[in-house]
């Protein structure tokens, strides 16, 4: 499908800190691409060198085969950063119409309002928006341009449901049309929900680059649910645990062992009922994933 962005090898300093080290990724056209990890694990920087506000120090960083600050590269991106300032006194259709003249192929202003539900507020001023609705016009600015990649981080934020929603069949259709996303959020249920891939950052390099499914998988956490004489207390320092508490009623355990810990709970509980054993969701497993490698020394 052709890789429309890229990092290799590249490392990135803020004096004697290092954000990045080593940090490799791609991501191919119509590819929803999840950017995770902590806080400080270098997802800013990323970015900030993929949409040309910061200069690669080490490392190669390409827009469409371009360095990111030229221009030309630029002209097929759509960008949503944290925080946004933007004219008060200017209504939406007048701040599309400005943004649509630094392209080549632009929608429309009613267009690109139309994507994200605000087709009937194009006369309103951006003061006049609630949060939600300013962070949907900030998504409409990054589409006016009809980009080929967009890049959103934490575009969520500050969102109601309604906003969310219209912000989930945005990108679904942006994919469609082959424009890659690429999505840093702390919202995990959001990018499992949109993600093809997710990137886990830690230390400043990827430490895992896969679907959902395979991170999933990779790491073998298992939940289980159950109702049980056993305490929470009398289970933590089971070997086989790595997590448990109680609520409404039931126990919530984590484990990567799970037919040994199910087999110790029926011997050790006959009255054990109300049983359930699942996946463990996105969350779960970046954090095993994280322990894992801290504990192995690998992350650094």
């Amino acid at each position: 499908m052709g890789v429309v962005a890229s990092w290799q090898s590249v490392e990135h300093r803020y004096g004697s800190v290092r954000a990045l080290n080593g940090f490799s990724l791609q991501i191919e056209a119509g590819q929803i691409v999840g950017l995770l990890g902590p806080n400080g694990a270098g997802k800013s920087t990323a970015i900030k060198l993929l949409v040309g506000l910061l200069r690669c120090q080490q490392g190669r960083v390409a827009l469409f085969d371009r360095p990111p600050h030229e221009r030309e590269a630029r002209r097929a991106l759509g960008a949503m950063l944290q925080v946004t300032a933007l004219p008060d006194t200017l209504n939406l259709i007048e701040q599309l119409r400005l943004f649509a003249s630094c392209y080549d192929n632009p929608l429309s202003p009613g267009d690109a309002l139309e994507q994200v539900g605000l087709a009937d507020l194009g006369e309103r001023r951006y003061a006049a928006l609630s949060g939600g609705q300013q962070r949907r016009a900030q998504l409409a600015l990054a589409l006016v341009g009809n980009p080929r990649l967009l890049v959103l981080d934490e575009p969520t934020t500050g969102m109601d449901l309604a906003s969310r929603q219209a912000f989930r069949q945005t990108l679904q259709r942006a994919r469609e049309r082959g424009c890659a996303v690429l999505l840093a959020s702390h919202d995990l249920p959001e990018v499992e929900s949109l993600a093809d891939r997710v990137a886990l950052i830690g230390g400043g390099r990827v430490l895992a680059d896969d679907t959902p499914a395979q991170i999933r998988a990779r790491v073998g956490v298992r939940r289980i649910r159950c109702r049980s004489t056993l305490s929470a207390a009398q289970l933590k320092d089971w070997a086989e645990v790595q997590q448990v508490h109680a609520e409404n009623g039931h126990l919530h355990l984590l484990t990567q062992q799970a037919e040994a810990l199910l087999r110790r709970l029926l011997a050790a509980d006959s009255q054990l009922s109300d049983l359930e054993v699942r996946g463990a969701d996105l969350e779960q497993a970046l954090e095993t994933l994280q322990l894992d490698l801290a504990q192995s020394g690998e992350q650094r």
